[in-house]
């Protein structure tokens, strides 16, 4: 248990919370939510001590061990993978080398020997005689292969020490568990194994995360930071999400009957409550949510922006033709003779292994890269819209938001009033517009890119992983927008509630072919075992 007494954090210009009274307790998955900037990745160095509160006190129980999800991959270079893992565990990893140390000795004394034999008792107790089979457990069920856990960890890929780091900070079945993004960098059966794994843990964890699917799958509370306090839910994102939004539309109806409001949060819980039952974690959760009193439901003070799509025209009947395309970067080989033909009405996923691999068909799809060998043919009646991974290019300039949205209006959108209204929308409002596009966040970049997109009015849109930098705010206007949308979409992406909600076809891809599943979801797709045998060999 991890007790928050009395915290506040004041900066020179700001208050981020204040005030915050919190009890995260044993056998609860915490997801702690709020808007970009509100302080949520602060809030998690706050309670591992990394950061001092300007007021009040952190406090585990006794005995109690914490561990963090560390974010600097280069700190463990020399180290081999399995002993870094172990590293999450501190005093059991110092106890280990202590004791190497001694029986290392060359000159081995009597007080050498009792001194060891001190250690080999705490070792023992610390479960030590079973740290590196636990630690290979957790690398394996994060794809890290048996060949790979005695290699230093410069010899793995960046992806590779994400999971390694990720092991580290579940080794040794910690008393409270930190997690910052942990999905980022993760392949899919990763992030399952990593979700039944926290379904299953016995501890406190706390999770900032902006993957919804994941945080209803684990989740137990949401944590909400918000007006710089943190108040609890009960329930996983999706119930928070609705009970918000319930609670803005009672406020705004107050001169409605008092029975009819109660009467809707009735079967709002119950509604929920049925759902949470079929939960692993549901038991205590729904005899909460059971609870649950018409004034514990507030609304939030999040703001999201409007994303909406019109395509100018219909697509006709054909909408994509790849033949054989094959591309080699420096020497390696990233797509082989590959083939597929998209419909109209189709909303593709493409997923693969490697980022790499999504990212450079599209940039052959798009025209930004010739392939080696074969052709791409888009139907005479289609339009493309295209935000890539990288953006640097489209923002190396001086210029305004304003501006820079200026150059995609067309002559009867070239109006300022237009135009700032339109930014306001997505959340430019008042002098933010005149801010230079080449010092705008992660975020930022990506609001402004689905404002070009949007101002295209084109009919088909191809978007690599588009939900990257953004808060889920703005994840579930571009989730909500892009479901309305009437034309076709080809994306990449991790997050797993936007593949769901949105593609009618799954398409894997690998330098050794493809996977093709029309007319299906991505659960289906998930769940046919015939399927994803045919997918692990192509991305083995």
């Amino acid at each position: 248990m991890i007790t928050v007494s009395d915290v506040s954090l004041h900066f020179s210009d700001r208050k981020l919370f204040d005030d915050v009274n919190i009890k995260f307790t044993p056998g609860n998955c915490y997801g702690l939510i709020g808007a970009n900037g509100a302080g949520k990745s602060t809030f998690l160095k706050v309670l591992s001590g990394e950061i001092q509160p300007s007021t009040g006190s952190i406090t585990l129980g006794p005995d109690e061990r914490m561990a963090t999800l560390k974010q600097n991959h280069f700190d463990y270079e020399d180290y081999p993978v399995i002993e870094t893992v172990i590293m999450g565990h501190k005093r059991l990893y110092d106890v280990m080398k202590e004791k190497d140390a001694i029986y290392m000795k060359e000159d081995f004394s009597d007080e050498d020997g009792i001194k060891a034999a001190e250690l080999e008792g705490e070792f023992a107790e610390l479960n030590g005689w079973e740290a590196e089979p636990e630690a290979a457990v957790l690398l394996q069920g994060l794809n890290i292969t048996e060949d790979l856990h005695y290699l230093p960890m410069k010899e793995l890929t960046a992806g590779q020490k994400v999971k390694v780091l990720l092991a580290q900070a579940l080794f040794g079945k910690p008393d409270v568990l930190l997690l910052d993004e942990p999905t980022n960098g993760l392949d899919i059966q990763s992030i399952n194994w990593l979700e039944e794994f926290l379904i299953t843990f016995e501890n406190t964890v706390i999770v900032v995360s902006h993957d919804r699917h994941f945080l209803n799958k684990v989740c137990t509370h949401m944590a909400d930071l918000d007006f710089g306090k943190i108040k609890l839910y009960v329930g996983n994102y999706d119930f928070w999400l609705e009970s918000s939004q319930l609670a803005q539309k009672l406020q705004s109806q107050q001169n409605a009957k008092k029975e009819e409001q109660i009467k809707e949060l009735q079967d709002f819980i119950a509604r929920f409550s049925a759902n949470a039952s079929k939960s692993k974690q549901a038991t205590s959760r729904k005899k909460m949510l059971d609870k649950i009193t018409l004034d514990d439901i507030q609304p939030s003070s999040r703001r999201y922006p409007f994303v909406g799509f019109k395509p100018e025209r219909e697509i006709g009947n054909d909408l994509l033709q790849v033949d054989d395309v094959t591309v080699t970067i420096d020497g390696k080989k990233i797509l082989d003779k590959i083939s597929f033909t998209l419909n109209k009405d189709d909303k593709v996923a493409f997923i693969a292994n490697n980022d790499i691999v999504t990212t450079t068909l599209f940039k052959v799809i798009m025209g930004e890269i010739t392939p080696d060998s074969g052709s791409i043919r888009w139907g005479v009646t289609t339009s493309q819209a295209y935000m890539p991974k990288d953006t640097t290019k489209d923002f190396a300039s001086d210029l305004t938001i304003l501006d820079w949205l200026r150059q995609f209006a067309s002559k009867e959108e070239d109006d300022n009033t237009f135009l700032r209204s339109f930014l306001g929308r997505m959340l430019f409002s008042g002098d933010e517009v005149l801010k230079p596009v080449s010092v705008l966040s992660g975020g930022e970049k990506v609001r402004c890119m689905l404002s070009k997109m949007m101002l295209s009015k084109a009919n088909v849109l191809v978007l690599d992983d588009p939900t990257n930098h953004l808060d889920l705010e703005s994840i579930t206007a571009l989730n909500d927008g892009l479901m309305a949308f009437t034309g076709s979409m080809l994306f990449a992406s991790h997050d797993h509630q936007f593949i769901q909600t949105l593609a009618n076809r799954i398409i894997a891809v690998s330098d050794k072919g493809v996977v093709d599943r029309a007319e299906t979801t991505y659960d289906e797709f998930l769940e046919n075992q015939d399927v994803q045998k045919r997918v692990n060999e192509i991305f083995a």
